[in-house]
């Protein structure tokens, strides 16, 4: 078996049929299609048991709900491909994205692909994991769907059950097995933004497992991981008021103005309490989380 992958599947009747059938047009043969029912309590189960009668790519597992992490690893543990790769049941991917990446695996552990209307990536190989983590800011989009990975990394990793931004505490450990990574312009995976999900839900303490997850991911920090991080803790701190948690460091800054070098600059001088404090009245210093 090449390729599998991995859906998990919970209250989505309305997109699960699109994401099944963008998986079934890609034209590769040689791959199974694992859907996982993780004990959703609609139609979904009967929509899973349909999909298997009318192609034999498609595998079935019904189980009690155990969350995402929990039905990608069951996955994952029942998996025959080389290769592997996920989706979730309210994506899609576009035709033609799997047969061309599939063919730069040879030599690849791990290959990333773009996120229609949110990430472009080029063609690029990677020796060196950590160049790839901060050239690409790659701490930007740990998101576990839009990758085609090696089976072996998973050998010893599994994605932590009961966590939220699960792919965080999980990209940088696959990562610190890969001795090559790719990026690629080819194929396209398109993410539909659920109201009702797990990351468009996300509050101040499910963001603090976001800070914790980055804070011990043992990736190599410089000046714009680190602010990426001081965003994610002041938006932390404002929804909850919980206690500074990132270690000191000192910042780089230029001369030409912008919000990095402002906020560099009172980081560096007034500390971190501080600049959480002012950004919570002064909207301008406001940046975007990972969310």
């Amino acid at each position: 078996m090449l390729l599998s992958v991995i859906i998990p599947v919970y209250r989505v009747e309305a997109t699960l049929d699109r994401c099944v059938e963008s998986v079934l047009r890609q034209h590769v043969e040689d791959m199974e299609v694992i859907l996982v029912d993780d004990g959703s309590p609609d139609n979904c189960p009967k929509m899973c048991n349909e999909w298997a009668k009318r192609d034999q790519r498609i595998r079935v597992i019904h189980q009690e709900n155990g969350g995402l992490s929990d039905a990608r690893n069951a996955g994952i543990d029942i998996s025959r491909g080389q290769y592997i790769t996920f989706i979730d049941s309210d994506d899609w991917i576009s035709d033609n994205t799997y047969p061309p990446l599939l063919v730069q695996m040879d030599d690849i552990d791990i290959l990333e692909y773009g996120i229609a209307d949110k990430l472009s990536l080029q063609e690029y190989i990677y020796d060196d994991v950590n160049e790839y983590w901060l050239k690409e800011k790659a701490y930007t989009h740990t998101y576990a769907c839009n990758k085609i990975y090696r089976k072996s990394l998973f050998n010893d990793v599994r994605f932590p059950k009961g966590r939220i931004f699960e792919d965080v505490y999980t990209f940088p450990l696959l990562l610190q097995k890969v001795k090559r990574i790719a990026t690629t312009s080819y194929g396209s995976y398109h993410y539909w933004m659920n109201p009702s999900g797990i990351t468009a839900s996300a509050d101040g303490h499910a963001l603090a497992q976001l800070l914790d997850a980055y804070m011990n991911c043992k990736m190599p920090i410089d000046d714009s991981f680190y602010m990426y991080m001081v965003n994610i803790q002041i938006s932390v701190w404002e929804q909850t008021k919980e206690a500074i948690v990132l270690p000191k460091r000192k910042v780089g800054f230029s001369l030409s103005p912008s919000k990095f070098n402002l906020k560099a600059i009172i980081l560096n001088t007034l500390g971190i309490s501080i600049l959480c404090r002012l950004c919570k009245f002064l909207h301008y210093f406001k940046e975007p989380s990972r969310i």
